[in-house]
Formats: structure tokens, C-alpha cells, sequence
């Protein structure tokens, strides 16, 4: 598995997986991904060695560039590949973004999606609070979760 630039070739892929890891809430469309890459977004893809696109995550930096800000917008993996450490990489390497910013990174995740919500808290994020009939069209809640800024120090060590 190698992580890589989401590129638009990767699109088509994301969209099947939306599909399949959203269905009951407004997966993203290919118009939604392109607008993703179109505004600057940094998205990584996680890619098998056959050239399989088994995840991805994006994470949009907003703001000035003395005070950014960054919102994951997006992770999903292949449930093939689930549990294999691909979401972790993946979350992993947007982190890296924001920590080179040294931005917060924002988020909304299901209330009900633990595995998702323990992944978040051992990266270092805390919840900040809850959307009610966030998801549509299920009305699923959010908690909205937030992960302090880090700063990449110049030897390359991360400093809160």
C-alpha cells in the first residue's frame, strides 16, 4: 500500500466507495470531489500495488496563511481493506498538512460511528459538541471534534 495525491483518475473509485460506506447519507458526488481538488484541498489516496484505490482522506485549509484553520472533510476506506491500517495512514498523513501549518483540525463524525470516534481520539481530538440531524438525509447526529494545532518544529519533532 502506498499513499499518494488524490488525482482526478481516482474520482470515479471514490465515488463507488461512497456509495457503498455512505449510502444513507448523501454520498459525494464526482462534482464534489472535483470541487474538492478545484478549491486547493489536500487529498491523499491510499493505493494497493495492483493500482487499487483502497481509501482516501481530504482535509480542506481555510484562512489566512498566518492563522489557518483545516477541516477533515472526508475519510473512507474499502471495507476490504478496513482494520488494516489504511484509515490510520491515511488520517496520519492529512495530520501531517495541518501540523506543517501548524492549523486545528476540525470535523464532524457520526455519533454512532465508534471506530471512527476512537481513531479520532487517539490522534488528539476532543469533542467540542454535538449536531443534532446532522447527516442527511438520515438525520444521523454528529459530534463535532476538534484537534488542537501542532507545530513542526525546524528539527522536524511536533510541538503542541
Amino acid at each position: 500500500m502506498r499513499l499518494e495525491p488524490l488525482r482526478r483518475k481516482h474520482i470515479p473509485r471514490c465515488v463507488a466507495l461512497e456509495k457503498l460506506l455512505f449510502p444513507g447519507d448523501s454520498p459525494w458526488s464526482a462534482h464534489a470531489f472535483h470541487a474538492e481538488l478545484d478549491a486547493g484541498a489536500h487529498y491523499v489516496a491510499a493505493v494497493t500495488e495492483d493500482d487499487v484505490l483502497a481509501g482516501y482522506a481530504g482535509l480542506a485549509i481555510m484562512g489566512p496563511p498566518a492563522d489557518p484553520e483545516t477541516s477533515l472533510h472526508t475519510i473512507g476506506v474499502d471495507p476490504e481493506f478496513q482494520g488494516a491500517g489504511v484509515g490510520t495512514a491515511l488520517l496520519r498523513a492529512v495530520l501531517r498538512r495541518a501540523d506543517e501549518l501548524g492549523a486545528p483540525v476540525f470535523l464532524e463524525v457520526r455519533t454512532d460511528n465508534e471506530r471512527a470516534i476512537g481513531l479520532y481520539e487517539r490522534h488528539g481530538f476532543q469533542r467540542l459538541g454535538l449536531r443534532r440531524r446532522y447527516y442527511q438525509p438520515s438525520g444521523a447526529d454528529a459530534y463535532t471534534m476538534k484537534r488542537p494545532p501542532v507545530r513542526v518544529a525546524e528539527a522536524g519533532e511536533a510541538t503542541a
